[in-house]
């Protein structure tokens, strides 16, 4: 558009109108003399970038290590950290969307620790990224918690941020 711009503005530049200044009514005896009027010039809009997102927000959701949630190994994560069989909601482990992973094209890594808000006192918190989810899911998280917790749902207009003071977390290996 801005090249279709700059040819008309070349091809057909501002002209200067001659046109009778507009008189008052009180003085009569003076005669219209002309006045150079320029028309204005369409002036390119400036773009600017968007500010860069800090804070994101996603449909959260719980599983749970088993395999019918899971792949078909249900205690190694993406990452290849273990589950620990007596895991629970308190260690703070989550999946995240491919969509929103670096290796996808994301701004996350796994090791990465993200603020959560907008589900509930006892799950917003800290979590660390561990796993990955389904490609069909897009702009989702999945919170891990106990195989005998009993905490279930999916809530839409999550916050999630990510929390840059903190060292990324290097995969958890235990001898099975």
């Amino acid at each position: 558009m801005s090249i279709a711009l700059f040819l008309l503005t070349f091809l057909f530049p501002p002209r200067v109108i001659m046109q009778p200044a507009a008189l008052p009514s009180t003085v009569a005896q003076l005669s219209p003399r002309p006045v150079a009027l320029l028309l204005p010039r369409l002036v390119p809009l400036v773009h600017h970038t968007p500010r860069r997102l800090t804070s994101y927000r996603v449909t959260a959701t719980v599983y749970s290590a088993r395999k019918n949630q899971t792949d078909s190994e249900p205690f190694v994560t993406a990452d290849n950290s273990r589950i620990s069989r007596h895991h629970t909601s308190k260690r703070r482990w989550m999946a995240l969307s491919r969509d929103m992973l670096k290796n996808w094209g994301g701004k996350f890594d796994f090791g990465d620790s993200v603020r959560v808000k907008g589900i509930s006192p006892e799950l917003d918190g800290v979590y660390v990224i561990h796993d990955t989810m389904n490609r069909r899911l897009h702009r989702t998280i999945d919170l891990l918690v106990g195989r005998h917790e009993k905490i279930y749902g999916k809530w839409d207009d999550v916050t999630i941020k990510k929390v840059e003071d903190t060292p990324p977390v290097l995969p958890e290996w235990q001898a099975s």
